[in-house]
C-alpha cells in the first residue's frame, strides 16, 4: 500500500520561508518523478514543480520559478520543497505527488496521471 506524507507547512509572514517534506513508502521511491501542487480555495490544483527521479531534472511554474527550490533524498525516500520569499499568493493546500508524472523538462511542463499518488496536503498561510 502506498502511502505518502506531508510535513512542514505553517503560517508564515510575507518574505519569510518554510521547507515542506515528503516521505512515500511502499513504492520504489528512486524510480518515481516526484512533483509538488497546490490547491487555493476556490481554485483548480496547479503543478508548483516536479524533479526526476535522479533530481537532475526540474520543472517549476512560473510564478515560483527563482523562490522555490525542490529536491530529493533517495535514501532517504524525501521529497522537499524550500520556499523563500514567500508571497500572501502562496496560500494554499500543499500536496506532494508520488509516480505516474508526465514530466517535460524542455518544455517545462509536468502534469499528473491517474496513476499517481497523493498525500493528504499541508497547509501554507502566508500573511500580509
Amino acid at each position: 500500500q502506498v502511502q505518502v506524507v506531508e510535513s512542514g507547512g505553517g503560517l508564515v509572514q510575507a518574505g519569510g520561508s518554510l521547507r515542506l517534506s515528503c516521505t512515500a513508502s511502499g513504492l520504489s521511491f528512486a524510480f518515481h518523478h516526484l512533483g509538488w501542487f497546490r490547491q487555493a480555495p476556490g481554485k483548480e490544483r496547479e503543478v508548483v514543480s516536479c524533479i526526476t527521479t535522479g533530481g537532475g531534472s526540474t520543472v517549476y511554474a512560473d510564478s515560483v520559478q527563482g523562490r522555490f527550490t525542490i529536491s530529493r533524498d533517495n535514501a532517504k525516500k524525501t521529497l522537499y520543497l524550500q520556499m523563500n520569499s514567500l508571497k500572501p499568493e502562496d496560500t494554499a493546500m500543499y500536496y506532494c505527488a508520488a509516480g505516474g508524472i508526465a514530466l517535460r523538462p524542455s518544455d517545462n511542463k509536468c502534469e499528473s496521471t491517474t496513476s499517481t499518488y497523493w498525500g493528504q496536503g499541508t497547509q501554507v498561510t502566508v500573511s500580509s
